[in-house]
């Protein structure tokens, strides 16, 4: 990676994270894509590498700094990219591990308003209905609220994104390294959006084509039997609906999105 640039893209799940890598992948210096399996690699290798393996009294912390480090080098090694951007729900957990070892890397977190989540992914479940979907072991039975008790539990996919962002943002690494970008600002305005990333990365400005974007995990998203999970249109534009979700449950996640209350706004953290 001596040569090259690392970023990371986290945050809440539907928000944004597979549009705004489909805008970078624009630009021909860049390498930006859907979520990955490296964070997920370095979370096994740190498991096994711990007091949990009776062989881990033979490896120091130097020898495990350099060999999780070896992970994201040889997985982007014959990358022709300039500038890399890796994504992961999990690398909100990882900023002290981002600090340590990519010292000027940046992490931007999609963020959304919490009731139109869970409603977009309410929305693909009712819409692929012959086909049970990995978000939910493939179970076939449930209800809209025990999808939303799921999705939204510490170990759901939404909860579980939602704390390490919590945990990120309100930590001691967030300064000047933690971005946060709005679902709504990405497709409402997407070029303050893009503007906004360039100026945190500090890379020059690159003409984006926000009404013909390019983006197809097809064929990944059949296989976990959720079509249209990584679904990008075509044009960035803002898609005003009603809501899917009964009412009170739509209100059970109105009051969710901390990075919009002025008491708890950390000064040093950018909110686009």
């Amino acid at each position: 990676m001596k040569d090259k640039k690392l970023h990371f893209i986290s945050g809440l799940p539907r928000s944004g994270s597979t549009l705004l890598s489909a805008l970078l992948n624009q630009n021909p210096r860049f390498q930006a894509n859907m979520s990955g399996p490296v964070a997920g690699m370095i979370g096994a290798l740190l498991e096994n590498m711990s007091g949990k393996n009776e062989y881990s009294v033979f490896i120091d912390d130097d020898q495990r700094k350099r060999i999780i480090g070896s992970v994201i080098k040889e997985y982007y090694a014959d990358s022709k990219a300039e500038v890399i951007f890796d994504t992961s729900r999990a690398w909100c957990t990882r900023m002290r591990l981002i600090k340590t070892l990519h010292p000027d890397a940046k992490v931007i977190a999609c963020v959304r308003q919490m009731p139109w989540i869970i409603d977009s992914i309410e929305r693909i479940v009712q819409r692929n209905v012959f086909q049970p979907s990995s978000i939910f072991n493939y179970l076939s039975g449930g209800t809209v609220y025990s999808r939303a008790d799921g999705v939204a539990g510490a170990d759901g996919m939404v909860g579980y994104a939602y704390n390490a962002l919590k945990e990120a943002y309100f930590g001691e690494y967030a300064a000047g390294r933690l971005m946060l970008l709005q679902y709504e600002t990405l497709v409402k305005d997407p070029q303050k959006a893009i503007d906004a990333v360039y100026e945190f990365i500090g890379e020059p400005a690159y003409q984006h084509d926000f009404e013909n974007i390019q983006f197809d995990a097809s064929e990944f998203d059949k296989k976990a039997g959720t079509p249209g999970l990584h679904e990008v249109r075509t044009k960035v534009a803002s898609n005003d609906r009603v809501s899917v979700l009964p009412p009170d449950l739509f209100k059970r996640f109105e009051n969710d999105a901390f990075w919009l209350n002025q008491n708890l706004q950390q000064a040093k953290v950018k909110i686009i």
